[in-house]
């Protein structure tokens, strides 16, 4: 779609052909059909610079017409040579420009068509100016070509930007989801936690006063556990830092996750480069985010092993724990957990996104062992 400006920028040029066309005919001894072609083709562009719906269908094949028109009855009645060049390019560019490409082939045509006897049987143009026309016109259509192909690009491009949209759509609302699933099960139960030992104790106080301080001691032990909770849970949802490799990340997170929550935690990583794209580092910084808040919530684990390699064309993601494991035993890939409906949900769906694949051992009471692979 040609912007206003393009539009009106052809409208005026429009007028100045038929101003030069006036021009000529004042200089030059001229019959009255070439006065009466220009007066007429003068008029008709003040009435299409005037009028903008001649830019739109299906009132812009009337403009088209009409400069065709004005252009093969040119070549007979105003022969000059820089005149009709000028004419010409500006009957071609306006089709290419504003009109389908098949349309502007039917003008190409028309053109080097009516222009064959006034070269070629002696009449007022010369073989030199045809072939200044056909090579105008074979320009012109080279331009609509390219037009169309950047067109075609352009449309492809915006699928793809739509399809993106969709898919940062979706993520948002699942992370949305993960966001509050995560906060129902953890900061919130505690704090209902918190809340029912606050009555006890305001119980115990009126009755036993060693029981009500014993219970304030256990209050004391939840709250340090909560704050843990409400530090891990706030961590989970920063963005990864800029400029630091995905393995300094992987082990400043889980050093973090050491100090925070007691439980002993070690990171080892092979030398290899970063992903190129940066959503794969995201989503296995994410991977191991959920893992390592999973193993503190539910798994009562003191200890866990992180580790990151490459293996063929693959990122390899270990991450072993020697905590409760899950209520299942025995060894299950990504098909298998998701037919079962097993597994944790949320890092199921962040590996099927990236096209990798899972593994997961448990050993219910001896701990558990993840081992994801990623396309690099």
């Amino acid at each position: 779609m040609v912007p206003f400006w393009g539009r009106f920028s052809l409208r005026t040029a429009r007028i100045v052909v038929a101003v030069l066309a006036l021009a000529w005919c004042a200089f030059s001894h001229t019959q009255p059909a070439a006065w009466s072609l220009a007066v007429s083709y003068a008029l008709f562009s003040l009435v299409v610079l005037l009028a903008s719906k001649f830019d739109v269908a299906p009132r812009s094949i009337i403009a088209l017409a009409g400069d065709t028109a004005f252009l093969l009855f040119a070549e007979w009645l105003l022969p000059t040579d820089a005149f009709l060049a000028l004419a010409t390019a500006y009957v071609v560019l306006a089709a290419a420009l504003m009109h389908p490409l098949k349309r502007l082939l039917t003008v190409a045509v028309a053109i080097v068509v009516c222009s064959i006897p006034v070269a070629f049987y002696g009449w007022k143009m010369g073989n030199a100016r045809f072939w200044w026309i056909v090579a105008e016109v074979g320009a012109g259509i080279s331009f609509a070509y390219y037009k169309r192909y950047l067109e075609r690009r352009m449309s492809h491009t915006l699928r793809h930007n739509v399809m993106i949209r969709s898919r940062s759509e979706n993520a948002r609302e699942a992370e949305r989801e993960r966001i509050a699933a995560d906060f129902h099960d953890g900061p919130l139960q505690n704090f209902i936690s918190f809340q029912m030992r606050l009555e006890i104790i305001r119980k115990l106080l009126l009755r036993d006063t060693n029981a009500a301080t014993s219970e304030l001691h256990q209050l004391q032990d939840l709250c340090r556990h909560q704050v843990a909770e409400l530090r891990g849970f706030v961590r989970s949802m920063r963005p990864v830092d800029d400029g630091i490799s995905l393995s300094a990340s992987l082990s400043r997170m889980v050093e973090q996750f050491q100090r925070d929550t007691g439980i002993v935690a070690t990171f080892s990583s092979s030398e290899f480069a970063d992903p190129a794209q940066t959503e794969v580092s995201l989503e296995v910084l994410q991977i191991v985010r959920e893992t390592l808040s999973n193993i503190h919530r539910h798994s009562g684990a003191s200890r866990v092993a992180i580790s990151l390699g490459k293996q063929g064309d693959k990122l390899e993601l270990k991450a072993e724990d020697n905590g409760g494991g899950f209520p299942f035993s025995g060894t299950f890939t990504l098909d298998e957990l998701e037919m079962m409906r097993m597994g944790p949900v949320s890092i199921k769906r962040r590996v099927k996104l990236l096209g990798g694949e899972l593994q997961l051992d448990s050993w219910p009471g001896k701990g558990s062992s993840l081992e994801i692979r990623v396309p690099l």
